[in-house]
């Protein structure tokens, strides 16, 4: 029956059992109190139809069954109608409702004991009690333990496919979560890479062709700028390709720390830019991934203000502060678009690379110009995974 569905599965064993007993009944399988054999098929019958229906309506299949015994008591009884009513009852309690099933499972277990009794009683004999409760209790109480057996262990698979489901459900959200986790932060990379060489190396290239009144001299070193700019990142690419190919997060990978400060501000005077450098309290060293967060935090600050000021910038590193370390970059507005586009992200990249090492940051319009703010602990302490990969 391997493919059949249930209901023509329970319709097929209801012609089954009721052939079944019928053959029982030909070969005298019930008391004989004189009944002719055929007037015991129709309780048979009645059954078996609630045999048909133990899964559609398995309350109906139990009333049917409770007619059918309480007709074959009285006409004999027979063995087949008997075998088929404790199908009723197993039915009823494994596919009925649940309460259904712990009623029927306490009242069965009163019926055995009672039909032991009566028969004790009747036959005066305390074997016939015993072998009275024996045959009620497998007639009656058997069917409605096995299925509260059964149906609890059906129920505990289906809650563990539930279980293994949702932990299935939960994994996947992590395995996405760390996936957009990575994504951000090669995004960030990324960012920090392109944005600050290539826009210079753009912003330059735009100043030597919009000039005609340039000498050799000065081209030269315009173009001697550029060459630095993309070569140092197609360095920084490199580095990065082989930190992501890499196992662990060995902090000494980390390339950039803002003791080379005084380096980014040389190279972005040199990119054209007029910058006043002020440091205020005694350097110190910093956890690495405080260090890589505040050198990539001024860097896209300057580089920001490279595209969108007017070529000058005011960096302030204050280490006065215990614990901390206080970060910031003001520059003018220029009224002129450079016409470079941004990737929109840099702001947002910013406020990321504070946060993972426990960090604030503000930036937003100040007077007539922008600026940048940014307060780290020195120790990295609240850093969370992924704040020190360069």
């Amino acid at each position: 029956m391997a493919g059949m569905q249930p209901f023509r599965q329970d319709a097929l064993m209801a012609a089954v059992v009721f052939g079944g007993g019928l053959v029982l009944l030909a070969g005298g399988a019930y008391v004989h109190r004189g009944t002719p054999a055929v007037l015991l098929a129709p309780p048979l019958a009645v059954a078996s139809i609630g045999v048909a229906v133990r899964r559609r309506a398995p309350v109906t299949a139990l009333v049917l069954g409770v007619v059918a015994i309480t007709a074959d008591v009285l006409l004999g009884p027979s063995l087949g109608t008997v075998l088929v009513f404790t199908d009723n009852i197993y039915a009823a309690a494994l596919y009925g409702p649940r309460r259904l099933a712990t009623w029927l499972l306490g009242v069965t277990s009163v019926l055995a004991v009672v039909v032991g009794a009566v028969s004790g009683f009747a036959a005066r004999n305390w074997a016939a009690l015993a072998i009275g409760a024996v045959q009620g209790g497998l007639v009656l109480t058997t069917p409605a333990i096995t299925a509260v057996i059964v149906r609890q262990h059906r129920d505990q698979a289906i809650a563990e496919r539930a279980r293994a489901d949702q932990t299935a459900r939960l994994a996947g959200l992590d395995r996405q979560a760390a996936v957009a986790a990575e994504r951000a932060r090669m995004a960030r990379e990324l960012h920090d890479l392109v944005a600050n060489h290539f826009s210079a190396v753009a912003i330059q290239a735009a100043a030597v062709m919009a000039r005609n009144d340039l000498d050799d001299r000065t081209v030269r070193s315009v173009l001697a700028s550029i060459r630095e700019n993309s070569v140092r990142g197609m360095a920084e690419m490199r580095t990065m390709i082989g930190l992501l190919r890499a196992e662990g997060d060995d902090p000494g990978l980390v390339e950039h720390r803002l003791k080379d400060l005084a380096d980014l501000v040389e190279r972005s005077r040199r990119a054209g830019m007029r910058i006043e450098l002020n440091v205020s309290g005694t350097p110190r060293d910093l956890a690495p991934s405080v260090e890589l967060a505040g050198y990539r935090i001024l860097r896209e600050a300057l580089t920001n203000a490279l595209r969108h000021g007017t070529g000058e910038a005011r960096v302030t590193v204050d280490y006065g502060r215990a614990g901390e370390v206080v970060l910031s970059v003001r520059n003018p507005v220029s009224s002129t678009p450079t016409g470079l586009p941004g990737s929109g992200t840099g702001l947002v990249g910013l406020e990321e690379r504070a946060a993972l090492v426990g960090g604030s940051f503000s930036a937003g319009a100040e007077g007539d110009g922008w600026a940048v703010s940014a307060t780290l602990p020195a120790d990295g302490g609240q850093a969370r995974d992924g704040g020190g990969r360069e």
